[in-house]
């Protein structure tokens, strides 16, 4: 066992040690934690935002909203915790005579079903998660972000491997979760932060340790940790966020509507932040119309105007300027609108290029993601031509319809060829500002995730850190007590079918 090895080795020792401890923890307990990390990080507020400011280029006021987003998932998470729903309690008991069908008392025989055992379901913490911080997102997809609230409020210890690109932030942040651990009282080992670069990122998900993966950045990175997990002897989850082209689907009549107000929108949408959001909408698809030439026109005089920024780091400099550059290299592809100045080694270069359904389709290039402030604008001929590049995505985070109501009526095919492509389906909107609440979807279909069955935003993201156990047969004070009969923590169960926060004999 070489150096790197054995340091890794060593902390996900301490985390396997600490993580029956902390499963035992009451979600109030859980919850409290969550909640002191929030408080802790709005002491160090000033101190963090100057320090990932100097580090991200990006404006201490987006960063103060971003810190502010962080507290309350932080605040959030740990109510939804606390208030167990997310656990899927689900509880049947015999009940001597059988259940019959409820609407027929004549039902055949196989409607009748007698339940012969005690059975009670749950969900219990994986153990130990890594969680690898976001580039973009130094305080709500990072240390104390997301993923590091879900994990700990299932009951999981978390080992976070900081982003090379802000470092001293992620430092900063993990002094405040680990002091809110101390002041709590909390297991040793609870929540350990490793710095370093790709090698130790292998090793963490690689050590058999390890329980499972959260991870927001690019497809490349995101599917190499994915292949990883699935090469150990004992495969792994990987919940990956890898960003998305999140298209927008432009009909003329409710383009029509307003065509110069949704050029505005989505100019803001393209080029805040200098484009670096996964859910930045990089492809506009319309059917030539008048609107859509009010709607071209408007962008491609406009985003030339936006000035350049210096993006969070240089890779993702180079990576935004090759992949641009390879985009307008397309045959057909043209570019329509983008900035007259010169720009800096880092900076971004806002652009909107456009090109028909044809070379769109012809030409995959086009479909990949150019993350930063650039979009491709697909001129279609007609409703068949903008179904077809609709039918041509891969899996995207979100997908945008700008219709009336009367177009949404008379394109079902449209509907349903986008729905099966998405984890959010928006209307007459943007895809950028990701709403912290439990009905968020924030995922999509491979590449945009490696599961699109969970969320990375949302108290339904815990789910992600835990799998279901059924105990049968077991006497009441040996159960958890969340499955006992008496409920003692009043949180809501579905017993026999009925949902109840009842004790058993009172549904």
């Amino acid at each position: 066992m070489n150096d790197l090895q054995a340091r890794i080795d060593k902390v996900l020792q301490q985390a396997t040690r600490t993580a029956l401890a902390y499963a035992q923890r009451t979600l109030e307990e859980r919850s409290a934690f969550l909640s002191a990390i929030a408080e802790e990080l709005e002491k160090r507020s000033d101190v963090l935002i100057d320090t990932a400011a100097g580090e991200t280029h990006l404006a201490p006021e987006r960063l103060r909203t971003e810190l502010q987003r962080t507290q309350w998932q932080l605040y959030s998470y740990g109510q939804a915790c606390r208030e167990g729903d997310w656990l899927d309690i689900r509880i049947d008991i015999p009940d001597g005579a059988g259940t019959e069908n409820p609407g027929n008392g004549d039902a055949p025989s196989w409607t009748v079903h007698r339940r012969q055992n005690d059975l009670r379901k749950m969900l219990l913490p994986l153990g130990p998660v890594v969680v690898f911080g976001a580039s973009n997102f130094p305080f709500a997809y990072s240390t104390a972000g997301g993923d590091t609230a879900c994990a700990l409020a299932a009951g999981c210890p978390v080992i976070v491997k900081a982003h090379p690109a802000h470092a001293a932030t992620s430092r900063l942040v993990a002094e405040a979760v680990q002091e809110s651990a101390r002041r709590l009282g909390l297991p040793e080992g609870v929540f350990q932060h490793v710095e370093g670069g790709f090698d130790e990122g292998q090793a963490l998900v690689l050590h058999p340790h390890t329980r499972a993966v959260g991870f927001t950045g690019s497809l490349e990175g995101g599917r190499a940790l994915f292949d990883l997990a699935q090469q150990r002897p004992v495969p792994i989850p990987v919940f990956a966020e890898m960003g998305s082209v999140n298209p927008v689907f432009l009909l003329p009549e409710g383009l029509a509507a307003d065509a110069e107000g949704f050029a505005k929108q989505f100019l803001q949408s393209v080029t805040g932040s200098a484009g670096q959001f996964c859910t930045k909408p990089g492809l506009l698809v319309g059917i030539d119309s008048p609107a859509l030439d009010s709607f071209r026109e408007y962008l491609s005089e406009n985003i030339g105007l936006v000035p350049p920024q210096e993006m969070l780091h240089p890779g993702i400099a180079k990576a935004f300027q090759h992949k641009r550059a390879d985009a307008l290299a397309v045959e057909s592809v043209a570019v329509a609108g983008t900035l007259s100045c010169p720009v800096g080694r880092n900076d971004s270069i806002p652009t909107l290029a456009e090109t028909d359904a044809a070379a769109f389709l012809a030409n995959p290039v086009l479909h990949h993601e150019v993350f930063g402030p650039f979009a491709l604008l697909v001129r279609c001929a007609d409703g068949g031509e903008l179904l077809s590049v609709a039918e041509a995505l891969e899996g995207q985070i979100t997908c945008t319809l700008v219709a009336t109501t009367d177009e949404l009526r008379h394109c079902p095919q449209l509907i349903t060829a986008l729905q099966a492509r998405c984890g959010r389906f928006i209307r007459n909107g943007v895809p950028t500002g990701v709403e912290v609440v439990p009905a968020m979807m924030h995922g999509g279909p491979y590449p945009a995730t490696t599961d699109s069955r969970f969320t990375a935003v949302g108290a339904d993201g815990i789910r992600r850190f835990a799998r279901p156990v059924c105990y049968q047969n077991w006497e009441n004070e040996l159960l958890p007590a969340e499955l006992q009969n008496e409920n003692p923590l009043g949180i809501w169960r579905t017993v026999n079918g009925v949902l109840s926060r009842d004790a058993l004999g009172n549904n």
